[in-house]
């Protein structure tokens, strides 16, 4: 998952994020709080400049994000109200340079609130993050500007051919902006606003309290034997999590999936399981002080009542207009396409569970909590592979060594420790990047891997800075963000496979941002169709399964030696194994979200229309969507994945069959069509429609069935 955090005012209007701008209402900061606070200098130090970590106080925030507001309204209204006549260069080039100090200043803000949130904090962001909506909006409804943007689009639109990147952006700024209610009446663009501002707080309260449910709810055990079946690994981290709470001689498991997972995997404690399992679903669903269900509702009649007043059906319709997919009746074809293939894999793996607990004599009906378990037992029975025998081998340094060393093979980057970069936490390393060939810096990439208190759940990748060339050369700055359970110190971490590929999907976000060869930031990177931007992560996680990565970096953590040859074998052999589980937990998720998206102007119970949903979809009771309503933060954190979900899809279509491009080549290695990726797609960001560009790599639209074969499913041919 993607996560931007430097704003550009036509990326986030075409979202629909609420992110920070200007303001020009009056405000209690002095000069001399401004003078005082960090958070506003320029970024200095190597590498023209590095986010000032060391420094960061949350009472120089809200100063700091209102003193960057006020001189980027400056800034805004001098470009919109110039006497000269509009140009490409005085007015789209401008905006392009506007606003640095506060793009500096909402990088670490909005840092903070995924890694670093506390009570003082969150008081903080419930404030602005309602006023940076609203300032959002003081630029796309500023008529003076909109009128100069549409003047340079007309100009621009004459010569689009022969203007290549020119024309990309100020088509994308007009475009956003119209999206945004630039065109709206006076007081249609005022109700537009206070949505926009509503909507940013129902975020933030989404946000807070599902944190909340994640970092002060846990399982405490009492005893070791509660702890039956799982690794000493796993058992030293629980200790080490437990005495974080100050609970010495327990073992707790915390509310993330990073923790939850494995417990659900390997425990031989049924009745556990069952309390783990209904802990993690039931997040922001408890009836509690933390309970999402009625922030839902108003959130979707935000959105449908926003979506009318730009002239859109709906948000789904509004939100997928600059997708690849274009419309949702597309989006939700891809997915009633797959749903059927994939709950009858589900129901296949339900029997085979089922007759094997029997075997056992266990004397149970195979229940939700129970899929993970016996799931790895029919795994070890059917393919003789035991995926704590693979963990073993996958040690987390070394899955980061082998994400370094297949970059150097395919994008020619080289990384390499640095030392003195002020870090947000002491778990947090630094890593610079740089051209194998010429020795060029390109990047540095920030590395943070551990779970703590104040740090969303998942992982994810954040850009702190984005390449460009319009003021200078000016390089990236990216991070990936996990939450593995840390052990013992000095002792590696064990992580599993589907650990292992996590990361090298969030590296292929890094990859993109890194890989970006473009003049303008706000086409820079990642900043890219929603349904498009998975497509570089989804394709690296082929490389993680190569001979090359496991002979070279899956290593025994005692031994040192590497993963047998037989046990790769069977890798390979189960690599379609479970892929009904996989396949509908998410797709749940993602035609829950467009169905609730696209069922207009009612009112919405959550809960009542997830059971619903399910229901009529045909949903196997064996198990639950991937994210459940009330704890969907890809969709109800902010309007990032609204209506939006389906893009891992969408993209998988793009991944399996770009991937053949290699296979076809000879292998994952080939330098030529590496070469080809690395131009054609991960260089150009939106400077290229995305469907141009995937037609400029593999010389054809992609084939649909190839993700069907990818996922062990029966094609259109069979």
């Amino acid at each position: 998952m993607i996560r931007h955090i430097r704003y550009f005012i036509l990326v986030f209007a075409a979202l629909g994020v609420a992110v920070a701008f200007m303001s020009n209402q009056t405000t209690s900061t002095t000069a001399a709080t401004i003078a005082a606070n960090p958070l506003l200098d320029k970024w200095t130090g190597p590498h023209g400049g590095i986010p000032p970590f060391d420094k960061v106080k949350v009472s120089d925030f809200k100063p700091a994000l209102e003193a960057a507001m006020a001189e980027n309204l400056r800034e805004v209204e001098e470009i919109a109200n110039q006497a000269a006549a509009p140009t490409f260069e005085n007015t789209i080039v401008a905006l392009e340079k506007s606003g640095q100090t506060l793009a500096r200043v909402s990088t670490i803000y909005y840092l903070w609130a995924a890694n670093m949130s506390s009570d003082e904090y969150g008081k903080v962001e419930a404030e602005m993050d309602p006023r940076l909506a609203g300032h959002a909006d003081k630029i796309t409804q500023n008529e003076k500007l909109f009128k100069r943007i549409e003047a340079v689009y007309n100009a621009e639109s004459k010569n689009r051919m022969v203007r290549g990147e020119r024309y990309r952006l100020a088509w994308l700024y007009h475009k956003n902006f119209v999206r945004a209610g630039a065109k709206l009446d006076a007081a249609k663009k005022s109700r537009l606003s206070e949505i926009n501002q509503s909507l940013a707080g129902h975020f933030t309260k989404f946000s807070q309290n599902l944190l909340g449910d994640e970092t002060q709810v846990w399982l405490t055990l009492d005893s070791e034997a509660d702890l039956a079946g799982m690794s000493q690994a796993y058992k030293d981290a629980a200790a080490a999590a437990a005495a974080s709470k100050n609970l010495s001689g327990k073992w707790i498991i915390r509310n993330t999936r990073s923790s939850v997972d494995p417990f659900l995997t390997n425990s031989t404690r049924r009745d556990l399981r069952e309390k783990v399992w209904k802990m993690f679903v039931n997040r922001g669903d408890n009836g509690d002080a933390r309970d999402t269900n009625k922030i839902i509702p108003e959130i979707l009649k935000l959105r449908i009542e926003r979506a009318k007043l730009l002239g859109y059906e709906t948000h789904a319709h509004w939100r997928l207009e600059n997708a690849m997919a274009k419309t949702p009746e597309n989006a939700m074809k891809l997915m009633e396409g797959v749903w059927p293939a994939a709950i009858a894999r589900v129901k296949e793996e339900v029997a085979d569970m089922q007759a094997l607990a029997d075997k056992e004599g266990a004397k149970i009906k195979i229940e939700p909590w129970d899929y993970r378990f016996y799931m790895e037992k029919v795994r070890k029975d059917r393919y003789d592979l035991d995926q704590n025998e693979v963990s073993k081998y996958l040690q987390l340094d070394k899955i980061r060594e082998a994400m370094f060393w297949m970059a150097g093979e395919i994008f020619n980057f080289s990384f390499s420790p640095t030392s003195g970069i002020p870090v947000f936490h002491p778990d947090v390393s630094v890593y610079e990047v740089k051209d194998k060939t010429t020795g060029k810096h390109v990047g540095l990439w920030y590395f943070d891997p551990y779970a703590r208190d104040g740090k969303r759940s998942g992982a994810w990748m954040n850009e702190y800075r984005q390449q460009s060339r319009v003021d200078g050369d000016v390089t990236v700055i990216v991070s990936n963000n996990s939450n593995f359970v840390k052990g013992k110190p000095g002792e590696p971490v064990l992580i599993s496979w589907d650990d292992a590929e996590t990361m090298f999907h969030e590296f292929g976000h890094a990859i993109h941002g890194l890989s970006s060869n473009v003049t303008y930031p706000s086409l820079s990177g990642p900043n890219v169709a929603r349904d498009y931007v998975e497509f570089p992560s989804q394709i690296l996680e082929h490389w993680m399964s190569t001979p090359e990565v496991l002979n070279k970096f899956a290593l025994h953590y005692q031994t040192g030696k590497p993963i047998p040859a037989d046990l790769v074998a069977k890798i390979v052999k189960a690599d379609t194994f479970n892929q009904g589980f996989a396949t509908t937990e998410y797709l749940a998720s993602a035609l829950v979200d467009m169905k609730m998206h696209l069922a207009g102007d009612v009112t919405i119970d959550p809960d009542k229309f997830e059971r619903e949903t399910l229901n009529a979809l045909g949903m196997p009771k064996e198990l639950v969507m991937r994210h459940r309503t009330p704890q969907f933060g890809h969709v109800f954190a902010s309007d990032g994945y609204s209506a939006g979900y389906y893009s891992y899809l969408w993209s998988d279509v793009l991944t399996a069959d770009a991937y053949g491009a290699f296979t076809e080549a000879g292998g994952p290695y080939d330098k030529k069509i590496g070469a080809k990726l690395k131009k054609e797609i991960f260089s150009v960001g939106n400077t290229v429609d995305p469907a141009e560009a995937y037609r400029n790599f593999r010389g054809r639209d992609p084939i649909v069935d190839a993700l069907m074969i990818k996922r062990g499913f029966p094609t259109s041919k069979k």
